[in-house]
């Protein structure tokens, strides 16, 4: 019951962050007039992306809670979202595609040494955030292009 619990908090917790990080600097006029590469995915992907991942993120937050809370691993999950939650402040709120690769850069490699120390903790809490690694991977990108674009 205990973890199911856990589980539970860790959900509502990280998607109601990460929705209201989302919804307080939605993607406006700004954002649209940017150029973009050719690859940038239409806007009805963010959100089925965003909110899967963020359910896989606090899967595994839980189960690092659960497993070793006080582990370096558990640190740089809290650590990664901080950096998640200030990037849309940071790019569309600020407008600021530097600042969005200020913080998106630190969040790709705090999403990696998650893996890394979680991997002999926990290994499914590792696997969980390789597809956020990815895609994370594809917003730096996506970011850096924006950035040379404009």
């Amino acid at each position: 019951m205990r973890s199911l619990l856990i589980h539970l908090v860790f959900i509502v917790v990280t998607l109601g962050f990460g929705l209201l990080s989302g919804l307080a600097n939605l993607p406006d006029e700004w954002y649209q007039s940017l150029d973009k590469p050719p690859f940038d995915p239409p806007a009805y992907v963010f959100g089925p992306v965003w909110t899967t991942l963020y359910v896989l993120i606090a899967i595994a937050g839980a189960r690092m809670w659960l497993r070793a809370p006080a582990s370096a691993a558990m640190q740089l999950w809290f650590g990664q979202m901080i950096f998640n939650l200030l990037w849309s402040p940071s790019f569309f709120g600020l407008q600021s595609p530097a600042l969005g690769l200020v913080v998106i850069l630190p969040l790709l490699c705090l999403i990696v040494a998650f893996i890394a120390k979680a991997w002999d903790i926990d290994r499914p809490s590792g696997l969980l955030f390789v597809p956020y690694a990815a895609w994370v991977g594809f917003a730096s990108l996506l970011n850096l292009s924006l950035f040379v674009l404009n």
